[in-house]
């Protein structure tokens, strides 16, 4: 699947869903619990993990291969990789800390 699909595809889900969720801000309102946070959350989730997994992949493509032109770089190149993965990370459990705080509310 080409990425413009995805983008496309994921792009649909999320205006279907999002309408559907404006429609029930009445309810929320007068009390009841939204019948489509448990959704909402379910796709923040996998969004974040989405997108923390492709930078990931994406880090540790480029220091791999930065280390593999240049092995004595090695140390140079290996604390900012897993500083930036561990920043990369912290996006994905904010996402996950979010989402489950917006369901509790």
């Amino acid at each position: 699947m080409s990425l413009r699909k995805a983008v496309f595809v994921l792009s649909s889900i999320l205006i279907t869903f999002g309408a559907s969720a404006a429609m029930a801000q009445e309810a929320a309102a007068s009390g009841a619990s939204d019948p489509y946070a448990s959704l909402g959350a379910a796709l923040a989730i996998g969004l974040a993990a989405f997108g923390g997994a492709l930078g990931q992949g994406k880090t540790a493509v480029a220091a791999l291969e930065g280390i593999a032109r240049n092995p004595a770089a090695q140390g140079k190149i290996f604390v900012p990789m897993i500083i930036g993965l561990a920043l990369i990370e912290s996006l994905v459990l904010y996402a996950f800390v979010i989402a489950f705080v917006k369901i509790k509310t």
